[in-house]
């Protein structure tokens, strides 16, 4: 799967990254790249911990099943 990320600098200079699609999936690095390789980290355990308590994996995929 892929997914969109956004990339801002705090007020610090830290690079905070986050995963819109999986809420509650942020991460931060030092540098750009850091920031990047954790948010891969984080998109894996936030997936990974949502299959095991069978959430819906996605925000887009919470929407679906609220819709139906």
């Amino acid at each position: 799967m892929k997914f969109v990320t956004t990339l801002d600098r705090d007020e610090d200079g830290v690079w905070v990254v986050e995963c819109p699609a999986i809420p509650g999936c942020v991460s931060q690095g030092d540098t750009r790249e850091e920031a990047l390789a954790n948010i891969r980290e984080a998109i894996a355990a936030c997936l990974e911990v949502r299959a095991e308590r069978g959430m819906p994996l996605t925000a887009e995929e919470f929407v679906a099943l609220a819709g139906s």
